[in-house]
């Protein structure tokens, strides 16, 4: 009997010790997710590798398409199994839902309120903000100015308010476009206005921790905050609709201002970080560098250049190396020296475009909704591919003044993920299988 009882505990602790062998590599195979509004880091880059060099004439690999997501500019945040999306359906119904990786069906799905700006002009009425995805929490703000914390595993809401109404929020003609920014125990958004301008709030309860009131009482961007630690202090930088700024993470103390990333007509790039400086990019004009520096018990940005045709389209830049990597109104794709400006190369081959990295290459989504590899080379453009997905929405008007496909490519697991309204691609992009 003991022995039949030892051999039984046996069995299940090496149950066990197999469970969590399974476990570990699932969690390690989870280190290339894509949790947030331009990756891991808010950057636009993967840690992902192993990754094709080049690709077939007719594009990687397709592993499933859906065509029902629903509507919206929003891009896909992807953790473990499981990818996050805003869409709507119809101007009264905006949600968030939870799709399988395998064969992108939904799991659940919750509504989170109405779209915003109904009557914008042009006329893009859609969602538009990343889900964050924070353990077994994920964030999200509605075009209407809407935030919600839900659960990931059913989408149960824990609470929720609207930026618009409690804080006298004020969006840009377009609505809210801004992905909650998740730090430490506070989320983050920009409600816009004189009141609340920025604000934090306890991502467990979502009580106010602070409440910026940025002089001016811009009207939010079309950006989304990252975390920068310079000039001595840890800080939110934002892009609002008059210029860039930065305030005091622990008490959302005003800072700085820069006010050339105002000189677009739009605010759209989330700024780019390494170290104490921060990129940003005026739309249709150029790209500004800044230098964060300690002065007078305050923070300066001091700006190191100002330069037209450096990255500042829609579609964000990366830095690599020592290079950063965008496109520009001009649709060229530029590489340009981080620390001065100077531009490397260029080129008009592939156009406007938003971008992602990893491994060594860059992954494009063209307005036009094409996709292209191309590696992050210092010295000239070299394409590695480029396909255009099937079944492809249609959209209204032409760009650059009309709807185009405005979702970034993302990176995540050996697939690259592909959303463009209504409709949602993924491909296998992992090399030797």
């Amino acid at each position: 009997m003991k022995s039949r009882l030892f051999a039984s505990i046996a069995a299940l602790c090496l149950c066990f010790f197999a469970v969590f062998i399974t476990s570990t590599a699932n969690l390690a195979a989870s280190a290339a997710d894509w949790p947030q509004w331009r990756g891991p880091e808010r950057n636009g880059v993967s840690s992902d590798s192993g990754l094709l060099k080049q690709w077939p004439a007719g594009g990687p690999k397709l592993l499933w398409q859906v065509n029902d997501i629903g509507d919206g500019y929003s891009t896909p945040a992807v953790v473990g199994t499981r990818i996050y999306v805003m869409s709507n359906r119809g101007m009264e119904n905006e949600f968030v839902q939870a799709l399988s990786t395998q064969d992108g069906k939904p799991i659940w799905t919750t509504r989170i309120g109405n779209v915003g700006n109904p009557k914008q002009n042009p006329s893009y009425p859609k969602a538009r903000s990343t889900p964050t995805v924070d353990g077994n929490s994920i964030y999200v703000l509605s075009s209407n100015g809407d935030l919600a914390c839900l659960e990931t595993k059913t989408g149960k809401i824990r609470w929720q308010k609207s930026v618009r109404t409690e804080f006298g929020g004020q969006p840009g003609e377009w609505a809210y476009s801004e992905s909650p920014l998740v730090d430490g125990d506070v989320v983050v958004v920009t409600p816009g206005g004189e009141q609340a301008t920025m604000v934090a709030l306890n991502k467990k309860t979502g009580v106010v921790i602070w409440k910026s009131a940025i002089p001016g009482g811009d009207a939010a961007g079309y950006a989304s905050a990252v975390v920068v630690q310079g000039g001595g202090r840890k800080q939110y930088v934002q892009c609002l609709s008059k210029g860039m700024v930065g305030v005091d993470a622990k008490t959302g103390q005003f800072l700085w201002r820069n006010k050339d990333v105002a000189k677009g007509p739009a605010q759209y790039f989330t700024p780019v970080v390494r170290g104490e400086y921060v990129y940003g990019g005026a739309l249709g004009v150029g790209g500004v560098l800044l230098r964060l520096k300690a002065e007078g018990g305050g923070v300066a940005a001091e700006q190191v250049y100002f330069t037209r045709g450096l990255p500042n389209g829609i579609g964000g830049a990366v830095i690599v190396g020592d290079t950063i990597f965008g496109t520009e109104a001009g649709q060229n794709l530029v590489a340009a020296d981080l620390a001065t400006g100077k531009v490397k190369w260029q080129d008009k081959s592939f156009g406007w475009a938003s971008v992602a990295y990893a491994d060594g290459h860059l992954y494009l989504h063209g307005i036009n909704g094409e996709i292209a590899l191309v590696e992050a080379s210092q010295d000239a453009y070299r394409q590695k591919g480029r396909f255009a997905p099937p079944a492809q929405p249609k959209h209204s008007g032409a760009p650059p003044y009309g709807e185009g496909a405005f979702a970034y490519p993302v990176v995540a697991n050996g697939r690259l993920y592909i959303r463009d309204l209504g409709t949602l691609w993924a491909y296998d992009i992992k090399a030797g299988r």
